[in-house]
């Protein structure tokens, strides 16, 4: 029998550190879209995390590898992890609301199990993790509130970009594994914002004109928390997490986000914290103890 990826009490306690870390980034992001345009926004946060993990690279003394394949698959990883989904739902954040954006964000734990469940044959979709990723996105629905799932519309064309980021996601995560968990997580993370940068960049002069750093303190302070503590440093802990604990299990993060994005919010920009949010925490507690598999073998009747 293959046996099956387990999330270890070290990957779980950077399964939270890294959920805390993007969700804040939640907001951090929609402070800089104040002043700056979704594809700057995207090429700010891979170029100067790429900067800081090269950085990382050269003083661990790195081998840098010359495989022209290692290349490519930084190239397609930064377009899948990075590019789609930053860009998507940077733009999505500028149309719809932030609770909403959260709710179809917390979706790519759903992709992300499914997808590897039909890629590798040790993250099978079991009973036990399909069951605790149901209560985990009852728990997140719950948080933000029944009135946003009402509002949601397919027709929306920035619901749809969220969706598709999302999609996105779960399938770099799966291309990660595949192709570049072999590497030093400091080295595939920094190849992976290289190959985002190299396309972001252009991108962003092309369709929002060139990239100006004369921007308002407060800008910058979002810049360089989503850039430097949201990316570089998270993707360290991402490439950790995703070496000890599998694919589907790391696109869990996803369910911790928005409750933390919705504290941030309620701290950072006056937002309120409606009391159906305790409600969702507890429920998205009991969906990540489902996971974790401890307390699904209590339920369990002895055999």
């Amino acid at each position: 029998m293959i046996e099956q990826k387990t999330i270890s009490g070290s990957a779980w306690v950077a399964l939270v550190l890294l959920g805390t870390i993007w969700g804040a980034s939640f907001v951090s992001i929609r402070i800089a879209l104040n002043e700056i345009g979704p594809l700057t926004s995207v090429a700010h946060r891979t170029f100067w995390a790429m900067l800081v993990l090269w950085g990382v690279v050269f003083a661990l003394r790195i081998k840098i590898p010359r495989d022209l394949a290692v290349w490519r698959a930084f190239l397609i990883m930064g377009l899948l992890n990075n590019v789609i989904p930053f860009s998507l739902m940077a733009w999505g954040q500028l149309h719809i609301e932030s609770g909403l954006t959260s709710i179809l964000n917390a979706a790519t734990a759903i992709f992300g199990v499914l997808v590897a469940a039909l890629c590798f044959a040790d993250e099978r979709l079991t009973l036990r993790k399909a069951f605790g990723v149901g209560l985990g996105f009852l728990g997140v629905a719950t948080a933000i509130g029944v009135d946003n799932l009402a509002q949601f519309d397919l027709r929306s064309l920035a619901q749809i970009a969220v969706i598709a980021g999302t999609i996105s996601y779960a399938l770099a995560s799966a291309w990660a594994r595949s192709t570049l968990s072999g590497l030093p997580p400091q080295l595939a993370a920094a190849g992976m914002l290289t190959g985002s940068s190299i396309i972001t960049l252009p991108l962003a002069m092309l369709f929002e004109g060139p990239i100006s750093l004369a921007l308002h303190p407060v800008t910058w302070l979002a810049i360089g928390y989503y850039a430097l503590i949201g990316t570089a440093g998270a993707y360290l802990l991402y490439y950790f997490v995703l070496q000890r604990a599998g694919s589907g299990n790391l696109m869990l993060v996803t369910l911790l986000i928005p409750p933390v994005a919705i504290t941030a919010g309620a701290l950072l920009l006056n937002e309120t914290l409606a009391p159906n949010a305790y409600v969702g925490f507890a429920l998205l507690a009991i969906g990540l103890a489902v996971l974790d598999g401890r307390v699904w073998s209590w339920l369990r009747p002895a055999v």
